[in-house]
Protein backbone atom coordinates (compact mmCIF):
# COMPACT_ATOMS: atom_id res chain seq x y z
CA UNK A 1 0.00 0.00 0.00
CA UNK A 2 1.50 3.55 -0.88
CA UNK A 3 1.42 5.87 1.97
CA UNK A 4 -0.15 9.44 1.20
CA UNK A 5 0.60 12.49 3.09
CA UNK A 6 -2.65 14.27 3.85
CA UNK A 7 -3.11 17.47 4.75
CA UNK A 8 -6.69 18.56 5.96
CA UNK A 9 -7.05 22.25 6.03
CA UNK A 10 -9.91 23.49 8.45
CA UNK A 11 -11.07 26.67 10.50
CA UNK A 12 -12.85 29.37 10.68
CA UNK A 13 -14.21 30.74 7.85
CA UNK A 14 -12.19 34.13 6.65
CA UNK A 15 -9.08 33.17 8.25
CA UNK A 16 -7.36 32.52 5.00
CA UNK A 17 -8.15 28.99 3.90
CA UNK A 18 -8.04 29.82 0.36
CA UNK A 19 -4.23 30.99 0.80
CA UNK A 20 -3.27 27.85 2.57
CA UNK A 21 -4.71 25.60 -0.04
CA UNK A 22 -2.82 27.46 -2.65
CA UNK A 23 0.12 27.65 -0.93
CA UNK A 24 0.33 23.28 -0.68
CA UNK A 25 -1.02 23.55 -4.03
CA UNK A 26 2.71 25.50 -5.39
CA UNK A 27 4.53 22.70 -2.97
CA UNK A 28 3.14 19.99 -5.17
CA UNK A 29 0.22 18.63 -3.47
CA UNK A 30 -3.10 17.76 -4.93
CA UNK A 31 -5.61 20.22 -3.71
CA UNK A 32 -9.30 19.85 -3.18
CA UNK A 33 -11.78 22.20 -1.80
CA UNK A 34 -14.44 20.89 0.17
CA UNK A 35 -14.97 17.08 -0.35
CA UNK A 36 -17.54 15.55 1.34
CA UNK A 37 -16.01 13.66 4.10
CA UNK A 38 -17.56 10.72 3.23
CA UNK A 39 -15.68 10.01 0.05
CA UNK A 40 -12.57 10.54 1.55
CA UNK A 41 -11.81 7.34 1.90
CA UNK A 42 -12.78 6.98 -1.94
CA UNK A 43 -10.91 8.97 -2.70
CA UNK A 44 -7.25 7.92 -0.76
CA UNK A 45 -7.97 4.46 -2.50
CA UNK A 46 -8.02 6.03 -5.73
CA UNK A 47 -4.50 7.69 -4.50
CA UNK A 48 -3.08 4.85 -3.51
CA UNK A 49 -3.55 2.65 -7.04
CA UNK A 50 -2.28 5.64 -8.92
CA UNK A 51 1.51 4.31 -9.02
CA UNK A 52 2.68 7.49 -7.66
CA UNK A 53 1.47 10.06 -9.42
CA UNK A 54 -0.68 11.51 -6.56
CA UNK A 55 1.38 10.95 -2.83
CA UNK A 56 0.45 14.51 -0.87
CA UNK A 57 -3.08 15.93 -1.03
CA UNK A 58 -4.14 18.28 0.92
CA UNK A 59 -8.23 19.28 0.93
CA UNK A 60 -10.41 22.15 2.75
CA UNK A 61 -13.30 20.67 4.95
CA UNK A 62 -14.99 23.27 7.01
CA UNK A 63 -18.78 24.15 7.96
CA UNK A 64 -20.02 24.69 4.58
CA UNK A 65 -19.75 21.02 4.61
CA UNK A 66 -22.97 20.22 6.81
CA UNK A 67 -21.95 16.64 7.87
CA UNK A 68 -17.91 17.16 8.03
CA UNK A 69 -18.19 17.20 12.06
CA UNK A 70 -19.63 14.38 12.40
CA UNK A 71 -18.41 12.03 10.29
CA UNK A 72 -14.10 13.03 10.27
CA UNK A 73 -13.84 11.16 13.66
CA UNK A 74 -14.51 8.21 12.64
CA UNK A 75 -12.90 8.73 8.98
CA UNK A 76 -9.56 9.73 10.19
CA UNK A 77 -9.56 7.20 12.46
CA UNK A 78 -10.00 4.56 9.84
CA UNK A 79 -7.34 6.69 7.81
CA UNK A 80 -4.42 6.26 10.20
CA UNK A 81 -5.21 2.49 11.23
CA UNK A 82 -4.18 2.04 7.21
CA UNK A 83 -0.99 3.93 8.39
CA UNK A 84 -1.86 6.83 6.76
CA UNK A 85 -0.57 10.32 7.60
CA UNK A 86 -2.93 13.11 8.17
CA UNK A 87 -2.29 16.33 9.29
CA UNK A 88 -4.97 18.97 10.40
CA UNK A 89 -4.11 22.61 9.94
CA UNK A 90 -6.66 24.87 11.96
CA UNK A 91 -6.89 28.09 11.27
CA UNK A 92 -8.34 31.04 13.23
CA UNK A 93 -8.44 34.74 13.27
CA UNK A 94 -9.68 37.32 16.08
CA UNK A 95 -13.40 38.30 15.77
CA UNK A 96 -12.36 41.63 15.09
CA UNK A 97 -9.96 41.04 11.89
CA UNK A 98 -12.62 38.09 10.63
CA UNK A 99 -15.89 41.07 10.68
CA UNK A 100 -13.18 43.31 9.14
CA UNK A 101 -12.85 40.13 6.19
CA UNK A 102 -16.10 39.67 5.75
CA UNK A 103 -17.01 43.16 5.43
CA UNK A 104 -14.19 44.18 3.03
CA UNK A 105 -14.98 40.70 0.32
CA UNK A 106 -18.59 41.33 1.19
CA UNK A 107 -19.34 37.68 1.92
CA UNK A 108 -21.74 36.33 3.79
CA UNK A 109 -20.75 33.87 6.69
CA UNK A 110 -21.85 30.23 6.62
CA UNK A 111 -22.98 29.96 9.66
CA UNK A 112 -25.15 33.94 10.14
CA UNK A 113 -27.62 33.17 7.06
CA UNK A 114 -30.42 35.33 9.35
CA UNK A 115 -28.20 36.80 11.96
CA UNK A 116 -24.91 38.72 12.39
CA UNK A 117 -21.77 38.03 11.27
CA UNK A 118 -20.72 38.33 14.64
CA UNK A 119 -23.00 35.77 15.84
CA UNK A 120 -22.20 33.50 13.28
CA UNK A 121 -18.25 33.92 14.13
CA UNK A 122 -19.19 32.36 17.65
CA UNK A 123 -20.88 29.32 16.84
CA UNK A 124 -18.56 28.62 14.23
CA UNK A 125 -15.90 28.68 17.13
CA UNK A 126 -18.01 27.05 19.21
CA UNK A 127 -18.91 24.09 16.53
CA UNK A 128 -15.21 23.63 15.89
CA UNK A 129 -13.64 23.66 19.26
CA UNK A 130 -13.49 19.61 19.45
CA UNK A 131 -11.46 20.08 15.90
CA UNK A 132 -9.23 22.25 17.09
CA UNK A 133 -8.09 20.10 19.96
CA UNK A 134 -7.37 17.99 17.68
CA UNK A 135 -5.12 19.86 15.09
CA UNK A 136 -1.50 19.10 14.08
CA UNK A 137 -0.91 22.95 13.45
CA UNK A 138 -3.13 25.96 14.53
CA UNK A 139 -2.37 29.28 13.05
CA UNK A 140 -3.76 32.43 13.84
CA UNK A 141 -3.61 34.78 11.01
CA UNK A 142 -5.26 38.05 12.67
CA UNK A 143 -1.12 39.88 11.92
CA UNK A 144 -0.55 37.81 8.68
CA UNK A 145 -0.48 39.03 5.35
CA UNK A 146 -1.28 37.01 2.58
CA UNK A 147 2.37 36.18 1.82
CA UNK A 148 3.19 35.79 5.00
CA UNK A 149 0.81 32.75 5.78
CA UNK A 150 2.01 31.81 2.27
CA UNK A 151 5.57 31.97 3.61
CA UNK A 152 4.62 30.30 7.10
CA UNK A 153 2.85 27.20 5.61
CA UNK A 154 5.69 26.69 2.92
CA UNK A 155 7.70 26.63 5.84
CA UNK A 156 5.71 23.78 7.60
CA UNK A 157 4.92 21.47 5.05
CA UNK A 158 7.88 21.78 2.45
CA UNK A 159 9.73 18.94 3.85
CA UNK A 160 6.62 16.69 2.55
CA UNK A 161 6.85 18.36 -0.97
CA UNK A 162 9.19 16.98 -3.92
CA UNK A 163 9.68 21.02 -4.95
CA UNK A 164 12.66 22.04 -2.85
CA UNK A 165 14.11 24.20 -5.44
CA UNK A 166 12.08 27.34 -7.22
CA UNK A 167 11.35 26.62 -11.09
CA UNK A 168 13.41 29.36 -13.32
CA UNK A 169 12.30 30.54 -16.63
CA UNK A 170 15.26 32.42 -18.50
CA UNK A 171 14.01 34.25 -21.55
CA UNK A 172 16.57 36.29 -24.30
CA UNK A 173 14.42 38.48 -25.80
CA UNK A 174 15.18 41.60 -28.33
CA UNK A 175 13.67 44.98 -27.14
CA UNK A 176 12.94 45.42 -31.13
CA UNK A 177 9.95 42.87 -30.64
CA UNK A 178 8.97 44.12 -26.87
CA UNK A 179 10.03 43.24 -23.06
CA UNK A 180 7.98 39.79 -21.95
CA UNK A 181 4.70 40.42 -20.03
CA UNK A 182 5.36 37.85 -17.89
CA UNK A 183 8.97 38.59 -16.72
CA UNK A 184 9.87 39.32 -13.25
CA UNK A 185 13.52 40.42 -13.30
CA UNK A 186 14.47 42.17 -16.64
CA UNK A 187 18.39 42.92 -17.74
CA UNK A 188 19.68 45.11 -20.33
CA UNK A 189 22.71 43.73 -22.12
CA UNK A 190 22.94 46.17 -24.99
CA UNK A 191 26.04 47.93 -23.19
CA UNK A 192 28.07 44.68 -24.17
CA UNK A 193 29.79 44.33 -27.84
CA UNK A 194 27.27 43.37 -30.60
CA UNK A 195 28.55 40.57 -32.72
CA UNK A 196 25.82 42.07 -35.37
CA UNK A 197 28.62 44.09 -36.44
CA UNK A 198 31.44 41.31 -36.57
CA UNK A 199 32.03 39.81 -40.17
CA UNK A 200 31.10 35.92 -40.11
CA UNK A 201 29.02 36.47 -36.57
CA UNK A 202 26.20 38.40 -38.10
CA UNK A 203 24.42 35.43 -39.14
CA UNK A 204 25.06 32.92 -35.71
CA UNK A 205 23.71 32.97 -32.63
CA UNK A 206 24.47 33.17 -29.10
CA UNK A 207 24.09 29.11 -29.31
CA UNK A 208 26.85 29.44 -31.83
CA UNK A 209 30.51 28.61 -29.68
CA UNK A 210 32.24 31.67 -31.60
CA UNK A 211 29.27 34.09 -30.85
CA UNK A 212 29.38 32.78 -27.02
CA UNK A 213 32.92 33.23 -26.68
CA UNK A 214 32.87 36.65 -28.43
CA UNK A 215 29.93 38.44 -26.22
CA UNK A 216 31.46 36.43 -22.46
CA UNK A 217 35.20 36.42 -22.88
CA UNK A 218 34.73 40.63 -22.85
CA UNK A 219 36.18 42.00 -19.62
CA UNK A 220 33.25 43.86 -19.25
CA UNK A 221 30.45 40.39 -19.95
CA UNK A 222 32.58 38.85 -17.42
CA UNK A 223 32.17 41.55 -14.39
CA UNK A 224 29.30 41.50 -15.63
CA UNK A 225 28.48 37.84 -15.18
CA UNK A 226 29.29 37.90 -11.96
CA UNK A 227 27.70 40.83 -10.85
CA UNK A 228 24.53 39.79 -11.76
CA UNK A 229 24.89 35.97 -10.71
CA UNK A 230 25.99 37.60 -7.59
CA UNK A 231 22.04 39.44 -6.79
CA UNK A 232 20.24 36.44 -8.58
CA UNK A 233 21.99 34.33 -6.21
CA UNK A 234 20.64 36.25 -3.45
CA UNK A 235 17.10 37.16 -4.61
CA UNK A 236 16.03 33.37 -5.00
CA UNK A 237 15.84 31.92 -1.67
CA UNK A 238 14.46 35.47 -0.70
CA UNK A 239 11.65 35.42 -2.71
CA UNK A 240 11.54 31.12 -1.80
CA UNK A 241 11.24 32.73 1.53
CA UNK A 242 8.19 34.37 0.37
CA UNK A 243 6.70 31.41 -1.07
CA UNK A 244 7.11 32.57 -4.47
CA UNK A 245 7.72 29.24 -6.58
CA UNK A 246 8.25 30.23 -9.95
CA UNK A 247 10.37 32.88 -11.31
CA UNK A 248 10.93 34.43 -15.35
CA UNK A 249 14.31 36.17 -15.83
CA UNK A 250 14.31 38.06 -18.79
CA UNK A 251 17.77 39.14 -20.32
CA UNK A 252 17.36 41.66 -23.35
CA UNK A 253 19.90 43.17 -26.58
CA UNK A 254 18.17 44.70 -29.58
CA UNK A 255 16.96 41.58 -31.47
CA UNK A 256 17.37 38.80 -29.26
CA UNK A 257 19.60 36.63 -31.32
CA UNK A 258 23.23 37.36 -29.94
CA UNK A 259 24.27 38.63 -26.54
CA UNK A 260 21.08 37.79 -24.85
CA UNK A 261 20.88 34.61 -26.02
CA UNK A 262 24.72 34.13 -25.04
CA UNK A 263 23.91 35.35 -21.20
CA UNK A 264 20.87 33.42 -21.12
CA UNK A 265 22.99 30.67 -21.21
CA UNK A 266 25.64 31.49 -19.24
CA UNK A 267 23.03 32.07 -16.52
CA UNK A 268 21.68 28.60 -16.93
CA UNK A 269 24.61 26.83 -16.61
CA UNK A 270 25.96 28.89 -13.21
CA UNK A 271 22.12 27.87 -11.97
CA UNK A 272 22.21 24.47 -12.92
CA UNK A 273 25.62 24.10 -10.57
CA UNK A 274 23.44 25.41 -7.80
CA UNK A 275 21.37 22.67 -8.49
CA UNK A 276 18.08 25.34 -9.41
CA UNK A 277 15.50 23.75 -12.10
CA UNK A 278 16.06 26.13 -15.24
CA UNK A 279 14.31 26.46 -18.14
CA UNK A 280 15.81 28.29 -21.29
CA UNK A 281 13.56 30.05 -24.17
CA UNK A 282 15.27 32.08 -26.76
CA UNK A 283 11.78 34.19 -27.66
CA UNK A 284 13.03 36.07 -30.05
CA UNK A 285 15.69 34.08 -32.18
CA UNK A 286 15.28 33.53 -35.79
CA UNK A 287 13.26 37.00 -35.94
CA UNK A 288 14.46 39.51 -38.36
Amino acid sequence: MQNISIVIITGLSGSGKSTAIRALEDLGFFCIDNLPPILLPKFIELCEVSSGAITRVAMVMDVRERTFLKEYPDIFKGLKEKGQDIKILFLESSDEILIRRFKETRRQHPLAEKETISEGIRKERATLSDLRMHASEIIDTSNLSIHQLRSLITKLFHTLSDKRKMTIVLTSFGYKFGIPHDADLVMDVRFLPNPFFVSGLRNLSGNDDEVYRYVMNNADAKNFQKKYFDLISFLIPCYEQEGKTYLTIGVGCTGGTHRSVAVINSLEKLLSKKKYLARVIHRDLGKT
